[in-house]
Formats: C-alpha cells, sequence, structure tokens
C-alpha cells in the first residue's frame, strides 16, 4: 500500500486529534515504517523532507500506542526493532553533517549553514517517539535499540558548534531529556554507565542498563585512523561520551576508548591534540593501575605523552605536564617514596620527565610558556623528594634564570619558582650549603628589584618578599646560621628599609 493511503486511512492530517487514533485494519507497522524510509531516502528537496519528517512526528503523536508498539510480537520482535532503527538512522541522516573532502582542512562555516533548520524537525520527530515508546512502559528492547543513534545526534547538535543555532541546541536538549525520562535514566553518566545494581538479565535489569556500549558501536566505524577527521562532529561526540564514564564502569570499554584518544593526540593541531591529552588523562584517573599496565597500555600513554614536551603550545605542555604527573604514578614508584638504598638510585621516568622540563625551561623565553613550567615544577619537585639532588644543577639555573625576569602583573613565574627553591631547599637541604652562595646574591637583588618596582601592586610585592625570606630562612638553616652575619652587614646605604625590615625577619628566627 502506498504510504499516501497509509497516512489517509491513519488520519495524519494538520488538523488531526491529538488522541490516539484505533488501528482496525491497518498494515502492519513494519511495512509502514518501510514505506516511510523509501520515501524520505528518494526525498529530492529539503521541503519535501521537512514535509515528511513533519508526517512522522504527527505519526507518532497519534497513532494508536498497541499498533505502533504491538505487545504480541515474539516472533517478529527483531524484525520490529530493525525497522524502528533502521528509520532513526534515516531521520538521522536528513540532518548529517557535510564530510570533509580531506583530512587536513576543516569546513567553513558556509558548508552547515542548512543544518540547524534540518536538525530541529529531526529532533521534534524523534522526541515523540521517545515520548509515546517511554508511555508503554515495557518495550525496554526497542528503547535501548533506538537509544544509541538518538543520544550520538543530540550530543552533535546540542553543543555550541558553526552546525547548530539557538534553536537547534535547544531542540537537541529537548531530545535528550526526552531520551532520559523514556528510558528512567536520571542524568547523562546514568544514561551511559546505567545502575550497577540492576545489570541483570531481564525487563527489569535492562531498564536500567546503560547505552555506552552501543554508542561506541555507532561511532566505531567514524573513530578509524583514516575517517575520524571526515566529520568534525564525532570526536566531539566522542570526547563527550568518555568524559562522562568514570570508574568502574570506563576498564571494560578500555579497548574501544584508549584508541581514539591516542589518534586525537598524535594529531598535529592543537586543539585535537589538547582533547586527545585530556581524553588520556581521563583514561588514567578512572582505570585501575592494573589494566592500564595491562598489555603496556600505560608505556604507549606515556611515550604519547612524552613526545609533546618537545612542543611549544602552551595549552598542550599545561594538560600534558599534569596527565604525565598522574600517569607516572602508574607506571612506578614515585622517588619520594623510596626507602633509602645503599646502591645508586638508577634514573627513572620522573627523572626523564624534569630533566627535559628544566632543560627547556632554562632555554624558553615566551612569558606565558614559562608561567605554565613554573607552575608545574612544584609538584614535580615533590614527587623526587631527596632524589632531586641529582638535578641541582639544572634547578639553581632555572631559579636563577626565572627569578631575574619580571613577570607582571601577578608575577606568577617568580612566585611559582620561589615556591620551588623552599620545596627543594626542604628536600635536599644536606646538598643546599654548596648553592647557597649564588643563591643568596640572587634573592637579595629580588628583594632590591621588587621593593622599587613602582607597577607591582601592594598585595603582589608583600607576597614575593615573604617568599622570599622564607627561602632566605631555609638557606639559612642549611648552613646553620652562617647566613645571619652576612645579612645583618646589609644597611639603609644599599637598600630601602622595606627590604631591611624583610631581612629582619631573617636574622631574629631561622627554619632547619
Amino acid at each position: 500500500m502506498e504510504l499516501a493511503c497509509l497516512l489517509h486511512d491513519l488520519h495524519l492530517s494538520s488538523s488531526s486529534s491529538e488522541k490516539p487514533l484505533p488501528s482496525p485494519s491497518l498494515p502492519p507497522i513494519t511495512e509502514l515504517l518501510s514505506r516511510l524510509q523509501e520515501k524520505l531516502i528518494g526525498a529530492s528537496t529539503d521541503c519535501e523532507k521537512s514535509s515528511l519528517i513533519g508526517r512522522v512526528e504527527r505519526l507518532f503523536q497519534t497513532a494508536d500506542p498497541h499498533w505502533l508498539f504491538p505487545a504480541n510480537q515474539d516472533n517478529g520482535w527483531a524484525e520490529l526493532q530493525d525497522a524502528y532503527s533502521s528509520l532513526v538512522n534515516v531521520l538521522i541522516g536528513c540532518a548529517a553533517l557535510p564530510l570533509c573532502e580531506g583530512d587536513c582542512d576543516s569546513l567553513p562555516a558556509a558548508a552547515y549553514q542548512s543544518i540547524p533548520s534540518r536538525a530541529g524537525p529531526v529532533c521534534s520527530s524523534l522526541t515523540a517517539l521517545l515520548g509515546t515508546l517511554g508511555n508503554r512502559g515495557r518495550q525496554t528492547s526497542l528503547l535501548l535499540a533506538v537509544a544509541p543513534a538518538v543520544a550520538v545526534f543530540a550530543v552533535t547538535h546540542f553543543q555550541d558548534q558553526a552546525w547548530t543555532s539557538c534553536s537547534s541546541r535547544a531542540a537537541a536538549q529537548s531530545l535528550q531529556e526526552a531520551l532520559l525520562r523514556a528510558g528512567g535514566w536520571r542524568d547523562s553518566p546514568h544514561l551511559l554507565m546505567g545502575d550497577r545494581s540492576q545489570r541483570e538479565e531481564g525487563e527489569e535489569g535492562g531498564k536500567n542498563r546503560g547505552i555506552l556500549g552501543g554508542i561506541l558501536d555507532v561511532l566505531q566505524h567514524q573513530l578509524t585512523k583514516d575517517s575520524w577527521q571526515r566529520c568534525e562532529a564525532v570526536k566531539l561526540v566522542f570526547a563527550w561520551t568518555l568524559l562522562q564514564v568514570t570508574r568502574p564502569s570506563l576498564t571494560p570499554h578500555l579497548s574501544h576508548l584508549l584508541p581514539p584518544s591516542l589518534l586525537l593526540n598524535d594529531h598535529y593541531r592543537p586543539e585535537n591534540c589538547m582533547l586527545g591529552v585530556r581524553c588520556l588523562h581521563h583514561i588514567v584517573l578512572n582505570t585501575p593501575a592494573a589494566d592500564l599496565r595491562q598489555f603496556n597500555r600505560a608505556e604507549v600513554i606515556y611515550q604519547a605523552l612524552f613526545k609533546h614536551l618537545y612542543t611549544t603550545e602552551t595549552a598542550v605542555i599545561q594538560s600534558v605536564l599534569s596527565c604525565l604527573l598522574d600517569l607516572l604514578l602508574v607506571l612506578e614508584k614515585p622517588p619520594s617514596s623510596l626507602a633509602p638504598s645503599s646502591s645508586r638510585r638508577k634514573p627513572c621516568r620522573h627523572d626523564d620527565v624534569l630533566r627535559l622540563v628544566l632543560r627547556h625551561m632554562e632555554a624558553e623565553d615566551k612569558v606565558a610558556l614559562r608561567r605554565v613550567y613554573a607552575s608545574a615544577l612544584p609538584l614535580y619537585i615533590d614527587r623526587m623528594g631527596v632524589a632531586v639532588c641529582r638535578h641541582l644543577r639544572q634547578v639553581e639555573r632555572v631559579v636563577l634564570g626565572y627569578l631575574e625576569v619580571r613577570d607582571p602583573p601577578e608575577e606568577t613565574s617568580r612566585l611559582k619558582i620561589l615556591e620551588v627553591l623552599q620545596r627543594t631547599t626542604r628536600a635536599a637541604w644536606p646538598r643546599m650549603a654548596c648553592h647557597v652562595a649564588v643563591l643568596l646574591r640572587c634573592l637579595l637583588k629580588l628583594l632590591v628589584a621588587v621593593s622599587s618596582d613602582c607597577q607591582l601592586s601592594d598585595s603582589v610585592r608583600q607576597k614575593l618578599m615573604n617568599e622570599t625570606s622564607v627561602c632566605l630562612k631555609l638557606l639559612d638553616g642549611c648552613c646553620h646560621g652562617d647566613l645571619q652575619p652576612l645579612l645583618q652587614q646589609v644597611d639603609s646605604s644599599c637598600c630601602s628599609s622595606e627590604v631591611l625590615s624583610c631581612l629582619a625577619t631573617v636574622t631574629v628566627t631561622t627554619e632547619r
């Protein structure tokens, strides 16, 4: 039977009643769904497609639910699921994003100009389907069959991107909320992971199952090395999905989540690289160490991140240093936790990372990158503990170089480097005596420079002078008080009263 005849039998016109209509003498719903797919695929204009999508929406809103979702489908249940899944996929295809011809360039915003107007009607029709399906209660398997594709579509269009508008984002958000209501899911993480307490077989357990596996199946063919760059939305949907999933639900899907994250991490564009690092960091934080070490996964992630230490992209370096700090705990015990040993400690990955970071810090002249390095360094010094002795010469050169250069207005680099000096002195105090002379000159010069810098705010100046005085006290403790006579020789002929009052706090008390 032709589609027009079927719609006429259902009385589906713009003036149709909102009440469900009776379904005597109607053909099987699978036949109508098949004809709808053919008409949507064969539609030649956007206007024709929009009209058909509107009729689909009216179908789900007004037709008899017992006919739409027949309960006596024991033998044809798989056919019904396939029919609905196919129709959902065809509807989603009506608002599919255009693909990039190559893998190097993004499409201009003009290429997505028609997408928002197409996405809105599709969202409305799918929302109507989920509304009717959710009211049926027992159609859990059918809902789980269509939910992954619907979720991917909703996530694609509720993000603020070139292919969305305010209205299309609102429609996609409404679709996402309708999906949550239909399945009884509390929020997006619950949608993906489900309830651990109700993962048993059966209808009641399936009602709260997560759809993470289904979403990954939908995305899998688009996340290969050769295809992931062709659609701008794929990486964003994948990242959104991954970042919603926490332990222990992430581990069973690790084999599907790790490869795409590594692909993003390896890309030359900074925004893709940062997204990949963020995904890898989330995996590290939400996967047991034993599972990360299995199949050498942790080492693969380490090598993928370590190479980024050679980049000059500030945001990438910041993300990588943070991720490496957590990943190193998976690969090896921190040097600060190792018991004293008579044998020489072998260099480890912590040493490799710290050595390379210090080397790059010495040569770096970009202010933003210097701030990132300086902010990350204190945590690495803490992780090394007394083992930082192996890097003292490099640390000294970094401290001297960074304290000499202004970093207005907040003086972030100087403050962080003073923190580095404090932590290094506390951890490696027996080896600091031979470095005191050069550090003392640097700190005194810093006090004089800061006290006479009229561009600094009073709070920043005071903070710098306080942190410098702490460094002087620690160094004096390492020298058993030998610095105090030298500091007492400083008088008003060579510095301001502000500096003298700061030095007075050092000569009164010392800290070991």
